[in-house]
């Protein structure tokens, strides 16, 4: 989070029906029948994207700031987990300080192209630390929240966007970058942005940003609902992303749980903690994994998921069939190939385009592994080369397009450890055909 001067808040008459109305002036389209519920974010999937974001700061100088190695390491490791999912992404260069920058956005196949509802954080650090709750918090919230719109075949009512933003700790750049290369057309499609900006913060406040009424009457329904009191966020006010798009006109929303600022006797009172900062490890080299509130991270992880589900709209694909086999197949260190196999019967036709091929390889470094799905004709589909460094375990879902194999038959995964000294398993392998 990049410090800025906090502009007035404005005092905000809402009701709690406005959460089903539109944003912008718009009218949310409701899909038939009742309301569709958000799915509870795993908060282990949450913590494991923090734990690769810090093996990325530790393989790259302890940092993932600008310009760094760490960043673009950064960039690499959220899209190949979107790719996997089946989203279209893009990732956006910019020029600042010297440097290349990034920025990702990636988008959910369908939904109403001219009702754009998006949601982001940055993805960068700043150069003292490996910016695990600033702002790793943000973006594995939203990263999880995409792979579960994944996961639950969401079909929106508006097209979804999730956007990672470089350069956010040197003056917003990534995202001024990105609206001012939105053409005019394109920004009045975007009917609501949500930010995530420290969501995890170790000693953690509850905060709403006041800006568009029915984004935040969302938010504050959200957690009336599970009994948490909130207060308007005033401390990161205007000083994060959300500003390079609300300065366009386009309507603002988000979350935040405390940087530098000392929590009040009442705001403990209120939420537990102590009178202290609420995040005491701020832009400093201690903002690592050990500086997250589980708590805070998984209440405000599923409250980014209530917000895409309910400001979206849609219904959710039909459960498929699936075909799993959760034998255990020992990897050999730096040897042969070896497969789990699954017998798929039943399936009229070929298999789809949308295959989802679910990994789970427990392994001391995934970097060494070759994962591949190998077709009953024995055609192989890679999904998994090598990638993600030097962390723990292989947990994934990937898309795969083989809507030219025959669906029944014998499909197996195969993979390979193509390096020494480490060694794992394949745990389980799974495939859903819709």
């Amino acid at each position: 989070m990049k410090f800025s001067v906090p502009r007035r808040t404005a005092t905000l008459a809402v009701v709690a029906a406005m959460a089903l109305g539109g944003l912008a002036g718009t009218t949310a389209s409701a899909a038939p029948g009742a309301a569709l519920a958000a799915p509870d974010i795993p908060l282990a999937n949450v913590k494991q994207h923090l734990t690769d974001l810090q093996s990325i700061a530790n393989a790259n100088g302890g940092n993932r700031a600008h310009g760094r190695t760490g960043y673009k390491a950064s960039i690499d490791f959220v899209k190949a987990k979107l790719d996997a999912a089946g989203y279209t992404t893009t990732v956006q260069q910019f020029t600042t300080s010297g440097a290349t920058g990034y920025n990702l956005i990636a988008d959910w196949p369908g939904g109403d192209p001219n009702q754009v509802l998006m949601a982001g954080a940055h993805l960068d650090s700043v150069s003292s630390g490996a910016g695990i709750n600033d702002n790793g918090s943000g973006s594995a919230a939203v990263l999880e929240t995409a792979l579960a719109v994944s996961r639950a075949g969401l079909q929106p009512t508006k097209h979804l966007r999730f956007g990672w933003w470089g350069a956010e700790e040197l003056g917003l750049v990534g995202s001024k970058y990105y609206v001012a290369n939105l053409p005019t057309t394109e920004r009045a499609k975007v009917s609501g942005y949500l930010n995530f900006d420290m969501i995890g913060s170790p000693n953690p406040g509850y905060f709403v940003y006041d800006d568009d009424p029915t984004i935040e009457q969302t938010f504050k329904s959200y957690f009336a609902g599970i009994g948490v009191p909130t207060e308007i966020e005033t401390e990161g006010d205007g000083r994060s992303d959300h500003a390079s798009f609300k300065n366009v006109g386009i309507p603002v929303g988000g979350l935040f749980t405390g940087a530098s600022r000392v929590k009040t006797s009442a705001q403990v009172q209120k939420w537990g903690g102590t009178a202290t900062a609420f995040d005491r490890c701020y832009h400093s080299s201690c903002d690592t994994t050990a500086n997250i509130n589980d708590t805070a991270l998984d209440r405000n992880s599923d409250a980014v998921a209530h917000a895409i589900w309910t400001l979206s709209g849609g219904t959710t694909t039909p459960p498929g069939k699936v075909f799993e086999n959760t034998a255990d197949v020992a990897i050999p260190d730096n040897g042969a190939a070896v497969t789990s196999t699954v017998d798929v019967t039943g399936i009229a036709g070929n298999a789809p385009a949308t295959l989802k091929v679910d990994v789970n390889i427990v392994h001391t470094y995934r970097g060494d592994l070759v994962v591949d799905l190998v077709a009953p004709d024995g055609s192989v589909y890679n999904v998994h080369n090598r990638s993600g460094g030097s962390a723990d375990n292989l947990v994934a879902t990937y898309t795969v397009n083989a809507s030219t194999e025959v669906a029944n038959g014998a499909w197996k995964l195969r993979v390979q450890d193509k390096a020494a000294q480490d060694t794992g398993y394949i745990s389980g392998f799974k495939l859903t055909f819709p």
